[in-house]
């Protein structure tokens, strides 16, 4: 199995970014999908999620307005477009899967198994 995290980068206060999560390997329809963040110096936190029939999304209360989690089954691909992005966004993005739940969107870092190896992003002001 093989997660592979793009799309990051620097973007002043603000701006937006559209990071992506490509999946091989799995039988990508079986897996919920979650965004998670580590800044320096901060333990791993989650940012939004997908069930894996994508009925239900999940957000941090931090993102909640600004980032939108999308996923396209037949693409093997998930989508996380950050917008209105703030200095406290900055961080490592990774996404991690794991065998579906029936819908529900898991939070804890510890319920993912599969994990791809992260993509900066920084804003700046």
């Amino acid at each position: 199995v093989q997660l592979q995290a793009s799309g990051g980068g620097l973007v002043q206060t603000g701006g937006s970014l559209r990071l992506s999560c490509a999946a091989s390997g799995l039988t990508f329809s079986n897996y919920d999908v979650g965004w998670f963040r580590q800044a320096p110096g901060k333990e791993r936190e989650f940012v939004a999620g997908v069930s894996s029939n994508v009925m239900s999304t999940g957000y941090s209360d931090s993102v909640k307005g600004r980032f939108i989690i999308s996923r396209d089954n037949a693409k093997n691909t998930v989508s996380l477009q950050m917008n209105y992005l703030k200095r406290e966004d900055t961080a490592v993005y990774y996404c991690a899967a794991e065998w579906n739940t029936f819908g529900v969107v898991r939070r804890s870092s510890s319920a993912y198994t599969y994990w791809g190896q992260g993509t900066l992003v920084t804003v700046s002001s």
